[in-house]
């Protein structure tokens, strides 16, 4: 019997253990490297086929109208390949969302909101596109959509579409939100960014996570220097975090995050935060929750 519905889909937040600009294409866009990680702390979604073929998001999320919303253009994209393929379009869907992360945070939250809506309603249609396939048809909506879809930590170049299995760290994060968002394009358009970092191999990343068990943070984040100086309280979380650790920002900011070896050394930390930040816990994953969920093993 044909599944009618989808809940508790997990929609993990993601980290930049380091991040680079290496480069710039002639379209304006950068050139990247870093890794992403997964980590246990995210959105939650609920799908729920319809009778018709509308696609509705049942949630309101403040500052994102539905059609601007990645979800639904996700949704809409799956569909229309669906029809593509099959000559017909698949039941409509609706999503309900739990929000936990933070927009402007540098963790991913609308991409991988989107990736879970991907591979929620490609089981829920039955519309038999592969993980490769999703992460194209993912690409052009967002770059780090692919990355979830992916679904597991994972060295990125180009604009972070080119992916590849790597192993990271084991442990534990302290992450950070500092009360602001910060847009990704302030970011890439300032005079002041770095873009010229030497590029990595992997092996370069792999041999400091040997050596140093993923606690000392390999590399940088070359936006970090940036939002630090256009967002004040971004450099203050720096700052106190440091105390503890190897912080830094995570993506294109505001989040900020610390390794640590086990849950209670990040506890012991986390109920130190001042108490102006909102700041949680995290467990480092391996792979994306809802591809075990969904038993998807193609990659």
């Amino acid at each position: 019997m044909a599944l009618r519905s989808l809940h508790d889909c997990p929609a993990p937040a993601k980290l930049n253990l380091f991040l680079h600009v290496t480069g710039r294409r002639p379209d304006g866009y950068h050139l990247l490297q870093s890794v992403f990680q997964l980590i246990d702390h995210g959105d939650t979604l609920h799908f729920d086929l319809r009778a018709d073929e509308r696609i509705v998001r049942t949630t309101e999320v403040p500052g994102v109208p539905a059609e601007q919303d990645l979800i639904v253009r996700a949704l809409h994209a799956l569909q229309g390949e669906f029809e593509r393929r099959h000559g017909r379009l698949p039941p409509g869907i609706d999503v309900a969302i739990e929000k936990r992360l933070p927009m402007g945070g540098g963790l991913g939250g609308g991409s991988s909101d989107a990736a879970t809506a991907l591979m929620a309603a490609n089981r829920l249609w039955q519309a038999g596109l592969s993980t490769p396939e999703l992460m194209a048809l993912g690409l052009p909506l967002g770059a780090d959509i692919p990355f979830f879809l992916f679904g597991e930590t994972a060295f990125a170049e180009g604009v972070g579409e080119a992916l590849q299995a790597v192993a990271g760290p084991d442990c534990w994060y302290v992450v950070i939100e500092p009360g602001v968002a910060v847009p990704t394009a302030a970011i890439f358009t300032a005079p002041d960014l770095t873009r010229n970092t030497k590029p990595i191999i992997i092996s370069d990343f792999s041999r400091r996570q040997d050596e140093q068990h993923g606690l000392i943070g390999f590399g940088r984040n070359d936006l970090q220097e940036v939002a630090a100086r256009l967002f004040p309280p971004v450099a203050q979380a720096i700052e106190w975090l440091s105390g503890y650790g190897a912080a830094r920002m995570t993506g294109s900011g505001a989040c900020v995050f610390c390794a640590f070896s086990n849950e209670h050394e990040a506890e012991a930390i986390l109920e130190k935060v001042p108490a102006q930040w909102r700041a949680w816990k995290a467990k480092s994953l391996t792979k994306h929750p809802i591809k075990s969920l969904l038993q998807i093993n193609e990659l």
